[in-house]
């Protein structure tokens, strides 16, 4: 209504005096006019008032009776008078609802909320008017009352939730169901709100915990996290320490972030140490551009180097780049050629060379030629390799300043090229690494056994001819120190027909194991002995007894070991201090096992998944 639209607006004389003054002459009144509505505004501007509009309808209403009483039809007079009647509720033909209401009307105005209302009324409203707005609004049913439903008019009882009508009114629950559905259906539907945990969720915190990431994230995580992910905003890593820039490009790898536009931000003129763990996207041009901004470079590591062809090489040896440590892994559009004139130019102060996946392009010339120019190097690691046969393995033993060296190769090698190779540059070897030799043979563990002196890390593994009795006699009155570090995984019998016999004791047993412990355990720190599974259930009882202690032990691998138990994973808790991560793939008698707590066990096949951590 007009009423209820009309803002402030009130008369009032000078000095809160009367109408007139004490010699009766009138006061000039003034208005004091407050906000108007937009509606007030607008009826105001085209000199249209309430007032107005009730006098012409009542003169159209009067016009009509008078109309109809010269013609004499009384059906329209009675019509009339019964409108005239509701528009004029003291009438003498009003109801009892009509009577009701004016009763209503008359409280209302004897209100406090009705003075004040009329008191900042526009003054083209009537006291009836204002009344009558303030007793509609008055009139919808609160909850609990009754009311009848605006579209079926069907009884029910009003509650909070009820739903307003297209007409204001309201609707029964039934009704008021089908027109929020209709209303539901011109919204927009919104995107349903993702869960918390989830299996992604769950798969990233055990990621995090296989990691050694357990807990809250340091403050350096969260911000290398946070770079990984406003890349696109980063102009340079600044001065930050060698080993957040690494944590950096090992994230930007993970998340195949490192193109064109991101290498430049590590890649700086006074860069020593470039890492780069994921080269698929680099050309060669942005290959080329690291050696032409960074001049000092000195150890260079690059992964998935797929497009590190000649002409980058090309460029490398057009440069004053003095390198130590050269590591390029999957650039097997490299010729041999190219090889062999980067040892020639480059190799004098290389120290460190690790090729992998190169396949036809690193041969046994190329083991030649690292003995005519690399009289420094250190670290050898070849693996992947399609080229390299028996005789390039015996040119490594010419290499006798080797101090680590890592075997992985395609053609089958000789036991002898091994032995002679390994009886050359035994002395001074820290590590040695020989991956899937299957024709190893006891002699290369007896080699190891009368050259090594300074081994920490040994690994030979796949092997399908050593046996039980060449390990025990390794590790059996062995002059070399204890050996931190043991991967022996798959030294085992192979028939698919009868797995389980084994009546020439091939591979790590029972023997072999306890003479590995007995020597190694007090220093150990990881062990690797997966799918050795002629090891026995008596062997790994006595060696994790009552009695025994492997202090620094943290990492163990007994997958697919078949005799392990509930009772032996037990005992390797309770000899092993410092354990850290368990894995038991494969081994279906463990069964139900307290975890003590921050050990993490991977591989337990229940409903659970394949990790666990205990919290006892």
């Amino acid at each position: 209504m007009i009423a209820s639209l009309t803002m402030v607006r009130r008369r009032s004389a000078p000095n809160g005096g009367n109408d007139a003054d004490q010699n009766n002459s009138p006061r000039p009144t003034r208005n004091i006019t407050g906000p108007q509505s937009a509606l007030t505004d607008f009826l105001a501007s085209h000199n249209i008032s309430a007032r107005q509009i009730r006098d012409e309808a009542d003169a159209r209403r009067q016009a009509v009776v008078d109309q109809a009483r010269a013609n004499g039809d009384s059906s329209t007079v009675a019509e009339s008078s019964a409108t005239a009647s509701r528009r004029a509720p003291g009438g003498t033909k009003t109801t009892q609802k009509q009577r009701e209401e004016q009763k209503a009307i008359e409280k209302i105005k004897a209100s406090k909320a009705f003075k004040k209302r009329k008191k900042n009324a526009d003054g083209d409203e009537d006291e009836d008017d204002i009344a009558r707005a303030i007793f509609e609004q008055t009139l919808a049913p609160l909850p609990g009352q009754m009311d009848n439903c605006e579209i079926c008019d069907k009884r029910f009882t009003v509650t909070p939730y009820s739903v307003a009508g297209p007409n204001g009114g309201l609707l029964c629950a039934p009704c008021g169901r089908e027109i929020a559905k209709e209303r539901e259906g011109q919204k927009p539907k919104k995107k349903p709100r993702k869960q918390a945990g989830g299996i992604g969720v769950r798969r990233t915190t055990q990621s995090r915990i296989l990691d050694g990431d357990v807990g809250t994230k340091s403050l350096a995580t969260l911000c290398v996290q946070t770079l990984a992910k406003n890349v696109d905003l980063a102009e340079s890593l600044g001065d930050l320490p060698e080993h957040l820039v690494d944590k950096i490009g090992r994230i930007f790898s993970k998340r195949r972030l490192l193109k064109p536009e991101t290498l430049p931000l590590f890649i700086q003129p006074n860069t020593e140490i470039l890492h780069i763990y994921d080269g698929a996207r680099l050309g060669d041009n942005d290959l080329i551009s690291i050696f032409q901004v960074a001049t000092k470079l000195r150890h260079f590591k690059v992964r998935c180097a797929i497009q590190f062809k000649d002409e980058v090489m090309d460029y490398l040896l057009s440069r004053d780049t003095c390198l130590e440590t050269f590591y390029l892994h999957g650039a097997n559009l490299l010729s041999e050629a190219k090889w062999h004139e980067f040892l020639a130019a480059k190799g004098a102060n290389l120290r460190r060379l690790q090729v992998y996946y190169t396949d036809l392009h690193f041969g046994d010339d190329t083991i030649v030629e690292l003995r005519k120019h690399c009289p420094q190097l250190q670290r050898l690691k070849v693996e992947n390799n399609q080229k390299l046969t028996s005789e390039g393995v015996k040119a490594i033993g010419a290499l006798t300043s080797l101090e680590h060296v890592g075997l992985q190769v395609h053609h089958k090698i000789t036991s002898e090229s091994l032995t002679e190779c390994i009886a050359g540059i035994g002395e001074n070897l820290q590590t040695l690494s020989l991956k899937i030799f299957p024709d190893a043979s006891d002699d290369v563990l007896e080699a190891i056994h009368n050259h090594c002196r300074a081994l920490t890390k040994l690994r030979i593994t796949d092997s399908e001819v050593m046996t039980d009795a060449g390990f025990a006699k390794l590790f059996t009155e062995w002059d070399n120190p204890e050996v931190p570090f043991i991967d022996l995984q798959k030294c085992r019998q192979v028939d698919a027909a009868h797995p389980r016999e084994n009546p020439k004791n091939l591979g790590l047993c029972s023997e072999g194991f306890k003479a590995l412990m007995a020597h190694s355990g007090p220093k150990l720190r990881h062990l690797n002995i997966h799918a050795c599974r002629h090891i026995s259930r008596e062997a790994f009882e006595e060696v994790f007894s009552e009695s025994a202690t492997y202090p620094e032990l943290r990492s163990l691998e007994i997958s697919f070991c078949e005799e392990v138990t509930d009772f032996i994973l037990g005992s390797i808790f309770r000899a092993c201090p410092k354990i850290k991560e368990v894995n038991v793939f494969g081994c279906m008698k463990v069964k139900d096992i307290l975890v003590p707590r921050g050990v993490i066990l991977v591989g337990v096949p229940n409903a659970q998944g394949m990790m666990t951590e205990g919290t006892h």
